[in-house]
């Protein structure tokens, strides 16, 4: 392996504290936030003064202030669920227009429905197109000026070489010829001391040229590359392009993907939370009684406790006390231990029960879980302490599917089984937070209704 500059010299064990920007930054605030919501307000306000001049027909001042204001929030809401301000890499970024177009789009649609229910019209329909246009050529200007001011500041990207030495020298002689604007400051031949060698150079991002590395990059040193910022993209291959890869870019004439080591954006997870607590609260006025007959049922059926508590693995590993109404007799685990369920008639289960079981029915007060914030209405099932330890041990990347909550119900569970292997599941699970979207999220939710009334368990 070679490396083109030292070590970094050790930093103290006091580090000072960030800028008030960067602590920012690190809780989601992005000063381009800013900048796009004036470029959506000037986006709504240019065609009402070319049309009409100073002086606007038909509502108050206030009533036109009000109502662009909250236009240009619902703006920003689609912009941030829909990722806009996640970190972006450096090299072989995406065109920005087709993404701004899309959200805004979404908003403009928005906006003219409501117009249409309320019946009024803030924004003309003459002005829609027009608004639609501006606000996304805006945006996208936005983040052509954010690139050229981080490229001023920053300087060029600096490039880091992963792969065999052809791969390398093709890759540098590439990088050399075409007009991309990036330096190479190292390279490596395998991933042995890779993380310092790059910490060493301070590159901004970290081009894997040989297909076979990537599996020597995970988990360790593709996470700490993430944590510190510095992108990683896997050179496309033939054998790759198997896989029907979309997200293909390219790098001086060079096609890569990006490799994340987090499925599930940041913004994505806030985008799911916030869709779930909505359809939590249309849920719970039909769930509560529901609740209250089951609980009366178990009381009748089995006696005291109702409700049994069991630790269960959460987001980011984080151990939860999951709650359920209890179909076990009481100390079920008492010899066994942690268990999977057992196949056909388990003898653990109380008599009379066993239909609580087979159609999800205990799992109804983990709703509270849910409001908690400690699990979500679809995702990947938690498991028992015990048994995520045995699994990570055996599945490489199995730790990959806390990074959201556990859910009621996932997609290993509509097309898996109880017994099936959990390293099947686990692709169902990884799957899952690959593809999110409110829409997938329902289709499980109605595959969940209809395996429950088949008994398809």
């Amino acid at each position: 392996m070679t490396q083109s500059a030292p070590a970094p010299p050790a930093q103290d064990d006091a580090a000072p504290e960030r800028p008030l920007l960067a602590r920012l930054n690190a809780r989601g605030f992005r000063l381009l936030m800013l900048v796009d919501a004036l470029a959506v307000g000037l986006a709504l306000v240019v065609p009402m003064l070319v049309r009409h001049g100073l002086t606007w027909p038909t509502y108050s001042s206030a009533a036109y202030a009000g109502g662009y204001a909250a236009i240009v929030a619902l703006h920003m809401a689609a912009f941030y669920f829909g990722g806009l301000y996640e970190r972006e890499q450096r090299l072989g970024h995406r065109s920005f227009l087709p993404r701004a177009s899309g959200a805004v789009l979404g908003s403009i649609l928005l906006v003219a429905l409501a117009e249409l229910l309320t019946g009024v019209f803030l924004v003309p329909r003459g002005n829609l197109a027009a608004v639609a246009v501006l606000a996304a050529l805006g945006v996208t200007a936005n983040r052509g000026l954010s690139r050229w001011l981080r490229d001023r500041r920053d300087g060029p990207p600096r490039v880091f070489l992963v792969g065999a030495p052809d791969d390398v020298n093709l890759a540098r002689a590439h990088l050399a010829e075409t007009e991309e604007r990036a330096e190479v400051v190292g390279s490596a031949n395998s991933s042995d001391g890779l993380l310092e060698a790059v910490l060493g150079t301070e590159a901004t991002d970290v081009l894997v040229l040989t297909s076979r590395l990537l599996d020597e990059l995970h988990p360790e040193p593709l996470s700490s590359f993430d944590e510190r910022g510095i992108g990683v993209l896997q050179r496309v291959g033939a054998r790759d392009t198997l896989l029907g890869l979309r997200a293909v870019r390219e790098v001086a004439g060079m096609p890569f993907v990006p490799v994340r080591t987090r499925a599930l954006p940041q913004s994505r997870w806030h985008a799911k939370r916030t869709l779930e607590l909505l359809v939590l609260a249309l849920l719970l006025p039909v769930a509560l009684p529901l609740v209250a007959l089951v609980a009366l049922y178990v009381l009748a059926v089995a006696g005291r406790p109702v409700l049994f508590r069991q630790e269960r693995v959460g987001k980011d590993g984080a151990v939860f006390s999951m709650v359920k109404f209890r179909t076990m007799v009481r100390d079920a685990e008492r010899h066994g231990g942690a268990q999977l369920a057992a196949r056909g008639r388990d003898p653990r289960v109380v008599r009379g029960l066993g239909w609580l079981r087979a159609t999800r029915l205990d799992e109804l007060p983990q709703l509270w879980n849910v409001l908690r914030g400690e699990m979500s209405i679809v995702g990947p099932r938690p498991e028992r302490p015990e048994l995520t330890h045995h699994f990570a041990e055996m599945i490489p990347g199995y730790t990959r599917r806390h990074e959201v909550p556990p859910g009621l119900t996932g997609l290993a569970q509509i097309h898996g089984r109880y017994h099936t292997d959990a390293e099947y599941k686990l692709g169902h699970d990884l799957q899952y937070l690959v593809n999110w979207s409110p829409v997938l999220d329902l289709v499980i939710l109605a595959k969940t209704f209809w395996v429950v009334v088949t008994r398809r368990l």
